[in-house]
């Protein structure tokens, strides 16, 4: 059979997900019309709300915590997963709606095609996105774009498609949405190969369990690690 069709087979889509019960069920259910080869996994962060049920109920494969303890756990918890499992290509996409798993195909094709260690579905900065988010998202894009000495879009974005051997290399320690900065940021500055793709700008008006204090200063103490480059702008892995 040809390669191609092996590794789409060992493809893993992991949703973390935190009292989603209203919408965890039409993700799933559309990611695995989308990609029906891949295995898809939910973590369910701690929900007391049928998370899990509804995940279970559309086809997923459901890791529990017991207690909520933050998306960047959960992502952690199902990529780890996923590589012991076997996974090749590894998605990660929210619960709540915001990432259309109808793009997933084009998010994989240049990890497919070996051109990228990294893909990030990048959103456009539009009036479909809250006014608070478009500032913190062009903050974090700027500041990303120093670490990377190339243009990063979208530093916010969960919504990506990566390798196993880049699961296997960035490990992050951060618990909440800390982590996928750090995982991005620690990726740029391995000299890994990191690509944007524009994916549509999607506010369904789910409520959001950022926290605009904690998790700010959380993320500018993952920038704060990588001061040198944002200042001098002096080389990364933008690639692809």
């Amino acid at each position: 059979m040809p390669a191609r069709a092996d590794a789409r087979r060992a493809l893993a889509l992991v949703i973390p997900a935190y009292r989603a019960a209203a919408t965890v069920g039409d993700v799933v259910a559309r990611a695995r019309r989308t990609a029906p080869e891949a295995r898809c996994y939910v973590v369910d962060d701690g929900s007391e709300d049928g998370t899990a049920a509804a995940a279970r109920a559309a086809g997923a494969e459901v890791l529990s915590h017991a207690a909520n303890r933050g998306k960047g756990v959960a992502l952690a918890t199902g990529i780890a997963r996923a590589v012991t499992d076997g996974a090749a290509t590894i998605v990660t996409l929210d619960a709540d709606g915001q990432h259309p798993p109808e793009e997933i195909p084009k998010l994989v094709a240049p990890v497919d095609r070996g051109v990228a260690d990294l893909v990030l579905g990048a959103r456009a900065r539009s009036s479909g996105m809250p006014l608070a988010r478009r500032f913190t998202n062009w903050v974090s894009a700027a500041l990303a774009s120093r670490v990377a000495d190339g243009p990063v879009p979208d530093a916010q974005t969960g919504f990506r498609a990566f390798t196993r051997a880049l699961a296997l290399a960035v490990r992050p320690g951060e618990s909440r949405y800390d982590y996928e900065t750090a995982f991005l940021l620690e990726t740029l500055t391995a000299g890994y190969r990191v690509t944007s793709l524009a994916i549509p700008t999607v506010y369904n008006g789910q409520p959001s369990h950022f926290r605009r204090i904690a998790d700010t200063w959380r993320l500018a103490r993952v920038f704060s690690r990588h001061g040198r480059r944002i200042l001098l702008g002096d080389g990364g892995g933008q690639g692809a």
